[in-house]
């Protein structure tokens, strides 16, 4: 048996290095440049602060991969117990910032609670379906499998924060067709509704964005029918497309939240909402665009150094990257996701046992459904929801909890000879 340190990946490594220097980069850029003397104290010190947590993280980090895999695998439930009741505690005792009650107070120091429940919970559903292998399939073991998962999401959804929630619903498909639990026609169906939300929300009006979303439903059960053979799946795809559609049309008449209503009017259309709800996306937009082929240069970018980009550090930092280093240093912060994306789902092929590869699969889907989702709503393809980029965005909670997950996929392959235990 080889030494676990042997096998680690250090490419991993030193991908997660280079994107958080990247990150640092950004975040000085938005903080120390010409216009630092117009910014608030606490937005000017988030560079230090960030500094702090890489420090932080680079020790998490450490300890983690210095950790046995069996004790980690005896901690999981613990860890996604107390995760959770942090959460509980973020509901009942938390402040409220940004909209969303999801942080708790030690001292001078916050957390963000519902960026370590994602590393609990992934942690829990992955152990869960690596010990239940044999019951894949059956009611009672996917219903405790997604109940896993959508305690913390219900919770984050009381706490007003929609955007992580999501990221904790997507752990769901992207776990079952890792396990081959849920055939692909179900995947395909949860594909086809999500897309018949966003073709409503898109259209920007409720009599266009219902005529949209039921062609498309029509059509995509033409699709269902064909390729399944099966009538009666083809009529739950029409139902559940559609339902999807008239459930959107009731969310946004009587569920969202004014704000949440405003950022997806104003997605469909930020020129009429520039002064409001669009402004987010019309300067981020000019921005990128104005960055050119190789960007205006290290704290040069007009629009970031004059503040016109409300949360440049946090849910906007691709805003700041794509302005001072253009259209080249995108591609290389893009390269580097890919490389690191690719190189962790390598880790789960490679596993050969079945908890490090369903841990690396899921970290693999929540940073592909950041990285998405993040840079869709800065260039305005996908409403604007309030989800960082990983490793890159300013935010302590975030990096710890992102760098755990990378740590912990790296551990649990490095030392995949313990999980003999599991099958498959």
């Amino acid at each position: 048996m080889r030494a676990w340190y042997k096998n680690l990946d250090w490419t991993i490594i030193l991908l997660w290095a280079g994107l958080v220097s990247i990150g640092l980069t950004a975040i000085y850029s938005a903080t120390h440049g010409p216009a630092r003397e117009f910014l608030l104290l606490t937005v000017q010190q988030n560079f230090n602060r960030q500094a702090q947590w890489f420090v932080i993280s680079g020790v998490a980090m450490l300890a983690i991969l210095f950790t046995p895999a069996r004790l980690i695998d005896r901690l999981t439930p613990i860890v996604y117990v107390i995760t959770t009741l942090l959460l509980v505690a973020a509901l009942v005792f938390g402040r409220e910032v940004n909209g969303a009650k999801s942080w708790v107070y030690i001292g001078p120091f916050g957390l963000q609670v519902s960026e370590l429940a994602k590393v609990g919970t992934l942690l829990l559903v992955s152990r869960f379906l690596a010990l239940n292998q044999a019951r894949e399939g059956r009611l009672g073991f996917l219903l405790i499998a997604a109940g896993i998962v959508l305690v913390p999401a219900a919770l984050i959804v009381l706490q007003n924060d929609t955007g992580t929630a999501l990221v904790f619903l997507a752990l769901i498909p992207v776990l079952a067709f890792w396990t081959g639990t849920i055939p692909l026609s179900w995947l395909a169906l949860s594909v086809g509704a999500a897309v018949a939300g966003y073709l409503y929300v898109f259209a920007g009006d409720p009599t266009k964005g219902l005529t949209w979303g039921i062609l498309f439903g029509l059509g995509f059960t033409a699709v269902m029918l064909i390729t399944t053979r099966s009538r009666a799946f083809a009529i739950l795809s029409a139902i559940v497309v559609i339902g999807t559609v008239v459930g959107a049309w009731v969310a946004l008449d009587k569920v969202l939240q004014p704000h949440q209503k405003a950022r997806l009017v104003a997605f469909a259309d930020p020129e009429a909402y520039r002064s409001t709800a669009g402004f987010h996306v019309i300067q981020s937009k000019a921005a990128i665009g104005s960055g050119g082929l190789f960007g205006k240069g290290f704290t040069q970018g007009t629009q970031t150094q004059m503040a016109f980009i409300p949360e440049q550090s946090t849910d906007f930092v691709f805003t700041i990257i794509g302005e001072e280093f253009g259209f080249i240093g995108a591609m290389v912060m893009l390269t580097l996701f890919g490389l690191l994306i690719i190189r962790i789902a390598g880790l789960g092929v490679s596993a050969g046992f079945a908890f490090p590869r369903l841990f690396a699969a899921g970290v693999t889907g929540i940073f592909l459904v950041h990285i998405l989702i993040n840079i869709g709503m800065t260039i305005g393809l996908i409403p604007v929801i309030g989800i960082p980029l990983p490793l890159i965005s300013y935010g302590g909670s975030a990096l710890l909890a992102n760098t755990a997950m990378v740590a912990l996929a790296l551990n649990l392959h490095a030392r995949r000879d313990e999980f003999a235990i599991y099958t498959g």
